[in-house]
Parts: C-alpha cells; structure tokens; sequence
C-alpha cells in the first residue's frame, strides 16, 4: 500500500489543532507549540506580558489552536503560589476573549530548574543560562511536554 505522506500531513494539519503552551510571567511569556501531529513541542519565544493579547489575537487568527496549556504556578508543598494573582485573571479573560480553545492548567513546578539543567547540559555558558527569556522558552516547552505526556498516558 502506497502512503502519501503530503497527503496525511495536509490532512491532520486541516484536522487537528496544535497545542499552545504559555509560561506566564510578570514581565515575559514564554511561548511553545505542537507540531502539526501534536507529538513534538517546539519553542516560539517569548513575549512581554503586556504585549500578550496582540501576539494571541494575531496567533490565534493564523494557527489552528485547539487547546492552550498554561503554566499553573503551585509550591512545594502543594499550596497555590502569589503568583496565581497574575495567572488567574489572564485565564478569565482567555476563556472570555476565545471560549472555542480549551484552556489547560499544568503544574509547573521545577520547570525553571530543569530549564537551567537543559542549558546546563546543553553546554552553555553561565552568561548564556542566565538569559531569563530562554529560561522562559524552555520552561513553555517542558510544559507542553508534561501535557503532551498527560494525555497520552491517559489514552492508554
């Protein structure tokens, strides 16, 4: 049997959303999407928060998004982090602005710690790991790996 795989990566791509993932910070946001097939996480960038509803709206527009998977920031002892005072009216309004994309919450607990591990074993400097936007990048991407895992385990 012949396999058109242009065919197959037309037809998923008409079919399925990606996956946004969001690591919502103070002063940046750190931005990751799926491939077409949902299975590989891929860094976008980072944004300024405030500059987040304009990226969204363009992004948004362009993209088939079917679900956005955000950082929930919660500490080590299971409590719900200050941080939460942010995160939480950015969800309402997400859910307000685009109530058609489902909007995920992931712990994100020790996403930055094992972003400073991935540069670490990556072989960058310490001037180079102390970039806080890369941090923010990669951290978005183990995020949207957690989940991509999540829902696969889930599967099964």
């Amino acid at each position: 049997m012949f396999f058109d795989i242009a065919f197959f990566t037309i037809f998923v791509q008409k079919k399925l959303g990606r996956i946004l993932a969001l690591d919502y910070g103070q002063k940046r946001i750190g931005i990751a999407v799926t491939d077409p097939l949902n299975i590989i996480p891929n860094i976008i960038g980072t944004i300024e928060t405030k500059d987040i509803w304009v990226f969204l709206d363009k992004y948004l527009n362009n993209e088939k998004i079917d679900t956005v998977v955000i950082g929930y920031p919660v500490q080590t002892n299971g409590k719900a982090s200050s941080s939460l005072k942010y995160i939480n009216p950015f969800i309402k309004k997400f859910i307000e602005k685009y109530p058609e994309i489902k909007i995920v919450q992931v712990d994100e607990r020790f996403t930055t710690k094992m972003a400073q591990r991935v540069l670490i074993d990556g072989g960058f400097k310490k001037k180079e790991r102390q970039n806080k936007a890369r941090l923010d990048q990669i951290s978005a991407a183990i995020i949207l790996q957690w989940y991509l895992e999540s829902i696969k385990i889930n599967k099964i």
